[in-house]
């Protein structure tokens, strides 16, 4: 028998012990000798019976020690066994810092979304600030130009709110739609069909597709009947 000493790592100690039992038991099925009982039997000798069987029983738990060849292949194997955990192991952790790095994109991207919007309303505010110092200052015949001054100011914030994809609802003269119009009180018109928007009190607003605040209106109905006396 070849003797070599081999230096495995810790971790690899289970699995090549559970290697070498495995091998260990299919060579002991095929390495056992032939049962030497008939040949007892024949010449009588004592080692039949209970104590023969104990010899035998004996002999087969002897296993034999795996070769150099045999060593060889289940190092390779542990070797193997070691690089694709280790492999996993870096998945893993890769996976791990990826989850965090998206929830940290993630938080910031919330966290600064209206960074485009305040930029363009920004200037908007200037020019409110202008307006009122103007006001402080102004005499009775700069009146119109105020006005002018911020009736340009609305518009400018009205662009900006419309590029951001701020719609205005517009519900006067329109059939009354419970899921763009908010109706604040009733009146009575004969003139009108009942469920009709007759007075829009406050504008409403909608991003896109989405209803930020109904349009608060006054909806039409019936007059009511009068019971002659």
């Amino acid at each position: 028998m070849i003797g070599v000493e081999v230096a495995l790592p810790p971790d690899l100690v289970y699995f090549l012990r559970a290697l070498i039992y495995r091998n260990m038991k299919t060579d002991r099925k095929d390495r056992t000798t032939p049962d030497p009982a008939p040949a007892a039997k024949a010449d009588g000798s004592a080692a039949a019976g209970p104590a023969g069987d104990r010899v035998e029983t004996a002999a087969a738990m002897e296993t034999p020690a795996p070769t150099a060849e045999e060593m060889k292949e289940l190092i390779a194997q542990a070797a193997k066994a070691k690089e694709h955990w280790e492999q996993l192991l870096r998945t893993a952790a890769e996976f791990e810092n990826f989850k965090k790095r998206v929830a940290r994109e993630r938080q910031e991207a919330g966290k600064y979304a209206h960074e485009s919007l305040l930029q363009k309303l920004i200037p908007v505010l200037d020019n409110l600030d202008m307006a009122l110092a103007a006001a402080n200052q102004a005499q009775d015949g700069s009146v119109e130009s105020l006005r002018t001054g911020i009736g340009l100011i609305h518009q400018q914030l009205g662009k900006v709110l419309s590029d951001a994809g701020l719609e205005e609802i517009n519900a006067a003269g329109k059939r009354f739609d419970p899921n763009w119009h908010e109706a604040v009180s009733q009146q009575e018109t004969s003139g009108t069909p009942e469920g009709q928007v007759v007075q829009q009190l406050r504008k409403g607003y909608k991003l896109r597709d989405r209803l930020l605040r109904p349009a608060g209106v006054v909806v039409s109905k019936k007059p009511a009947v009068k019971l002659e006396e």
